[in-house]
């Protein structure tokens, strides 16, 4: 079947063509994955209909030379050419691309990334500066004295502290966790809770007022709880707002978590024990994992020295 099939050049719109794109975004569990794969998947098409061209393997490297031409970092493009490879295989399987022309399109080399990421993090100083910024005479300086806690005590994912349920914070062997967290691929992790961290939430839960449902809610600029939920955006805005404060600039919520990483390690944390922490797939990142038991009792993230 030609590529034509999957043509978005036509003035009115192609139902099959949105009907796929809805399958492939209800195959993806990660709301922050399913974000990146929709805008993908609009821009492929909005550069198919500038070219008027439909999309085949010829429009797709010239999709990727173009954001190649824009400086995209290799990450982001290849995210981005997975969106479509998701694409063309759901394709296939509904019958619209046979199986020989799908692996002709999908065959669109990703981009090497050179090196590895170090990214950002905070020494010790700068990361007890950074909780100084909320005004913790307030309602919302007291909520997000706690967001900053979280991340950077527990090395939560912002995704992961914004669903974050009063009924999570539990005791196991006699201390506070956060029990049977679900994490990134669905893996689910124990997370011990530091007593500073837990005071600072406890802080900002009695000033609020709920012991039930999400630990963290929306507040007015007068003061007031204003909702059930706070978004992972809002969780991000709270760190960058905070990190542009002690003069940090383009620093988020997943550098808090870097950040605890390394303060862990430099105090003594062994790898094995902070991969649990970030509940990592694989050691790969705080190296291989060699297989132990979890601690409890005596967590990694006890001595950051905050």
């Amino acid at each position: 079947m030609e590529s034509v099939a999957l043509a978005v050049s036509s003035p009115e719109p192609n139902a099959g063509i949105i009907a796929l794109c809805q399958m492939v975004l209800k195959a993806v569990v990660s709301p922050h994955t399913r974000r990146n794969y929709a805008k993908a998947l609009d821009e492929v098409f909005v550069f198919s209909e500038l070219r008027k061209q439909p999309l085949s393997r010829d429009l797709l490297m010239e999709y990727r030379a173009q954001m190649i031409e824009r400086e995209l970092s290799p990450s982001t493009i290849n995210v981005r050419l997975a969106a479509v490879r998701k694409l063309i295989e759901e394709a296939k399987r509904n019958g619209i691309l046979g199986a020989e022309q799908a692996a002709q399109m999908a065959d669109i080399p990703n981009i090497r990334q050179q090196g590895t990421r170090l990214g950002n993090w905070l020494t010790r100083e700068q990361a007890k500066e950074l909780l100084t910024v909320p005004n913790r005479d307030t309602l919302k300086g007291r909520r997000d004295v706690a967001i900053l806690a979280l991340l950077v005590g527990c090395a939560l994912r912002r995704a992961e502290l914004a669903a974050l349920k009063m009924e999570d914070i539990q005791q196991r062997e006699g201390r506070w966790v956060i029990a049977d967290l679900r994490g990134k691929g669905g893996r689910i992790r124990t997370v011990a809770i530091p007593m500073w961290v837990k005071l600072l939430m406890d802080t900002w839960t009695t000033a609020a007022g709920h012991s039930a449902g999400r630990l963290l809610r929306p507040v007015s600029k007068g003061g007031r709880v204003v909702g059930e939920e706070l978004s992972d955006w809002a969780v991000w805005s709270v760190v960058e707002t905070s990190a542009r404060a002690i003069g940090i600039e383009h620093f988020g919520a997943h550098d808090l978590r870097r950040t605890c990483a390394k303060l862990c390690r430099k105090n003594g944390g062994d790898l094995e024990q902070i991969k649990f922490l970030l509940g990592h797939a694989s050691i790969q990142t705080t190296e291989r994992y060699l297989g132990s038991e979890q601690e409890i009792a005596v967590a990694v993230n006890d001595n950051l020295g905050l």
